[in-house]
């Protein structure tokens, strides 16, 4: 069987746990990387065994013609570099936050559209087991009707206004790093539709939002979403239903759940023993959706990053600790 052929565009840290996943999988290999640093591009194709590495993003792309490309460069260049493959009818897998506003998201992906090229956010959380069995317990109605959701997401980022945390010129931010998931998660495991939402958001002297608060209200659920770049916080997420309640700590790299009933006594625990790399599962589903012909995945399709990218337009609206309502 002919292997399926991935390029990635920056030698980033995040793009080790990709050749690590691609490795683990059958029929699957990394053919080159590229990056902006030459010697960068060849240090990182020799720790991960990739044979071919460049320069030029765009010489890459051209020579290689890969059948999908990874893109792991800071947030700022996730348009330009998307675009880049999506008119070459290269597919992509472009990391969280795929795009840094609303604009960016819709004329990519509907150029995806235009010229049949398959598009995925790289948003691996959805794909982990822990957070599918909170999803089958919702869906199975084990805690009835959820009335109420709270997410808190958060660590102290180091203070420099030139790293990816804090920069502006990066795509720096709060939204962009922690937001994302604790908005994309939630979307995934609530099949409603959102009636109001709040956003307020703190900011630092380098331009980048540091904390954000989200209110939401659905049809059925009240949810609370924080995170920040300033303070450690206890990352997790709790629903609470008419007849119990399900704890998911660390949603975004997920390995256990926990379900309670309605008197608060634990009544199911899962917990991921076989995991070894969460990006496996979101590496399948590209490869199952790029060699069955489809632009978009079921799981991650377009109009949940279109969302959420919306979500960023109006987080960077709100300026420093104003609020706006929708």
């Amino acid at each position: 069987m002919v292997k399926f052929r991935f390029g990635i565009l920056g030698a980033s840290n995040i793009a080790n746990k990709f050749c690590n996943a691609v490795n683990k999988i059958d029929n699957c290999e990394i053919i080159a990387v590229a990056s902006k640093n030459e010697e960068r591009a060849r240090q990182f194709a020799q720790k991960n065994n990739i044979i071919h590495y460049y320069d030029s993003y765009v010489q890459m792309l051209d020579i290689e013609h890969p059948d999908c490309v990874y893109i792991s460069v800071t947030v700022n260049d996730h348009y330009r570099l998307t675009m880049l493959c999506i008119e070459r009818g290269i597919p992509v897998l472009c990391e969280k936050a795929m795009f840094q506003n609303s604009r960016q998201a819709k004329i990519a992906l509907q150029r995806a559209k235009d010229l049949d090229v398959f598009a995925m956010e790289a948003m691996w959380s959805r794909f982990l087991p822990a957070v599918k069995k909170v999803k089958e317990w919702i869906k199975n109605e084990k805690i009835g009707t959820i009335e109420l959701v709270q997410t808190t997401l958060g660590f102290i980022a180091p203070v420099d206004f030139e790293n990816r945390y804090y920069s502006s010129q990066l795509g720096g931010g709060v939204a962009r790093d922690l937001t994302v998931y604790a908005y994309e998660i939630l979307t995934f495991l609530l099949d409603q539709q959102i009636r109001n939402m709040t956003v307020s958001a703190k900011w630092s002297e380098s331009g980048v939002d540091i904390t954000n608060h989200i209110t939401l209200s659905f049809e059925n659920t009240l949810v609370s979403l924080m995170t920040t770049f300033v303070s450690k916080v206890e990352e997790k997420m709790i629903l609470y239903g008419r007849e119990g309640k399900i704890i998911l700590p660390f949603p975004h790299f997920a390995e256990e759940c926990f379900l309670y009933n309605r008197e608060g006594i634990l009544i199911d625990h899962f917990k991921d023993s076989k995991t070894e790399n969460g990006f496996t599962y979101e590496i399948r589903e590209v490869m199952h959706c790029i060699q069955k012909g489809s632009i978009e995945s079921p799981i991650i399709p377009h109009k949940d990053t279109i969302a959420c990218a919306e979500l960023f337009d109006i987080i960077d609206a709100t300026n420093e600790n104003s609020v706006l309502n929708i």
